[in-house]
């Protein structure tokens, strides 16, 4: 059975940072690409970043390019998310999620963990 269990959220002022972590198991986790989705409340689920299985290709959502930076430990079955100059749009709840492929391209189909949840205020 697949699992994902995320960490790392919690409440911070603009401009702050956090690092988020999920842990995975059940499944090979270095064959794998993973991502990062959020979803705010309200609102539908946003793509945020991917990492393929080997680490060496990443990708970013416009609205966090620059900002946030995506990375894996295969050999500790982990992923993570740096986020840095948080703004207070970058609230949300944070899930990683697994991909079908080494690409860890992201479908409504994806396996996701049950999240972390980021709050961004003053």
């Amino acid at each position: 059975e697949v699992q994902l269990v995320e960490s790392g959220g919690g409440l911070v002022q603009p401009g702050g940072s956090l690092r988020l972590s999920c842990i995975a198991s059940g499944f090979i986790f270095s064959r794998y690409g993973m991502s990062w989705v959020r979803q705010a409340p309200g609102k539908g689920v946003e793509w945020v970043s991917r990492i393929t299985s080997g680490g060496g290709g990443t990708v970013y959502a416009n609205s966090v390019k620059g900002r946030f930076t995506i990375s894996r430990d295969n050999a500790k079955n982990t992923l993570y998310l740096q986020l840095n100059s948080l703004r207070t749009e970058d609230t949300a709840m944070y899930y990683c999620a697994k991909g079908d492929d080494y690409s860890g391209a992201y479908n409504a189909r994806s396996t996701r963990g049950q999240g972390t949840q980021v709050t961004v205020s003053s």
